[in-house]
């Protein structure tokens, strides 16, 4: 019998494709790791990598706090047994009245990066810690935000100043983007943040809290940075900038928490030569699961269940709508075996994050990507 929790599902349940199998105990694993790797700090799991409820489940019996978005993610979280207090709301871009709301569930911890949002802070949720978020110029990640969030450390101070003012408890924040491969972002990061912590005290601002954002990398065709490796490179950045007394560590982590807990299967619907090049059109695609793959910033691994057997070859994949764009990978280059067929099957493992939060809720007729949670908060 097949030793993978997983492998072991799909080979019993025979579920049809497509579907994302999670083992929430590799959650719960992966979530003592990274506990482990940061003692001390406060854990937020960004909820939008993977919202299903047996994932939030066994974050909560990890003892993981939450980062939400919006009044969505605050009202599942509660729903599931999270603590108010342990509740982040990291999104800069909010309405006041869901500022209101969260702070009427007892949430205490918003991140800010515009005067206006702040404004509002001061009214909706008095008192609270607030996070002002700072633009960093470091290396890109795969899937960078680019300008949309944070401020410039001048505009930074600000802020915080602003927030002071206004009888909020000011922070930094930075987010060096999502799947970071750069360890060295982060001390970019901390060397901003820093500064930003002297000259608010030089101002009578003494701040405690610095908030590193998520962005830590997981494996899927090229290697990455091991969390011990990212761990090690915020500490020595720490120590180097913040030689005195040390601020309070929270941290947003969605990706690296369940990645590798969840594997995707799809099946083969059409194999078709279109300009000299072998098409591969598969049941999932950009707009039901494979979002992350637009611009072919993440290369996924697509690996045969049942390999037919002899040579490979190229090919392009794309998606099943009939959108133009629904094409997965033209330039990255991929290779499955030439005897691919209608009805063969792939498996993508390492897809746990940011696959069915992002799958659309019925474009061309398509369901969302269903979800199977296996292990000891499985619902399966």
């Amino acid at each position: 019998m097949c030793a993978d929790p997983i492998r072991r599902f799909l080979a019993e349940q025979d579920p049809p494709t497509p579907c994302l199998v999670v083992d929430t105990d590799v959650v719960a694993a992966r979530a003592r790791e990274v506990r482990s790797a940061f003692p001390g700090a406060l854990i937020r799991y960004a909820v939008k990598a993977n919202p299903a409820p047996p994932v939030l489940d066994a974050l909560v019996a990890a003892g993981i706090g939450f980062d939400v978005a919006g009044p969505g993610e605050l009202a599942l979280c509660l729903e599931r047994g999270a603590v108010p207090a342990d509740i982040a709301y990291g999104n800069p871009i909010k309405k006041p009245r869901d500022i209101a709301f969260a702070f009427e569930r007892g949430v205490r911890e918003f991140t800010s990066d515009a005067a206006d949002d702040v404004d509002h802070l001061g009214r909706h949720a008095p008192g609270s810690a607030v996070s002002i978020r700072v633009v960093l110029d470091g290396p890109d990640s795969v899937t960078p935000f680019g300008r949309k969030f944070g401020c410039e450390p001048a505009e930074a101070l600000d802020l915080v100043l602003r927030a002071a003012a206004l009888g909020l408890r000011p922070g930094i924040a930075f987010h060096v983007g999502s799947q970071q491969p750069a360890v060295a972002a982060w001390e970019i990061g901390i060397a901003t943040a820093a500064k930003l912590f002297a000259e608010a005290t030089a101002q009578g601002v003494a701040m405690t809290r610095l908030n590193l954002g998520g962005g830590f990398a997981t494996a899927h065709r090229a290697g990455v940075p091991s969390l011990d490796a990212y761990a090690a490179t915020i500490a020595s950045a720490l120590e180097s900038h913040f030689p005195g007394e040390r601020p309070e560590l929270l941290l947003e982590p969605g990706r690296v928490l369940v990645a590798d807990a969840g594997l995707l299967r799809t099946e083969v619907v059409l194999v078709a030569h279109r300009g000299g090049r072998r098409w591969v059109y598969l049941d999932i695609g950009r707009y039901n699961g494979l979002a992350e793959a637009e611009n072919e910033a993440i290369a996924y691994r697509f690996e045969p269940v049942d390999p037919p057997g002899g040579p490979s070859g190229p090919v392009v994949l794309a998606g099943p709508t009939c959108d133009g764009d629904d094409v997965l990978y033209q330039r990255t280059p991929y290779e499955l075996p030439l005897r691919l067929r209608t009805g063969d099957r792939l498996e993508l493992p390492g897809t746990g994050a940011y696959t069915a939060s992002y799958a659309s809720v019925g474009f061309n007729g398509i369901e969302p990507l269903r979800t199977y949670c296996i292990g000891r908060w499985g619902d399966a």
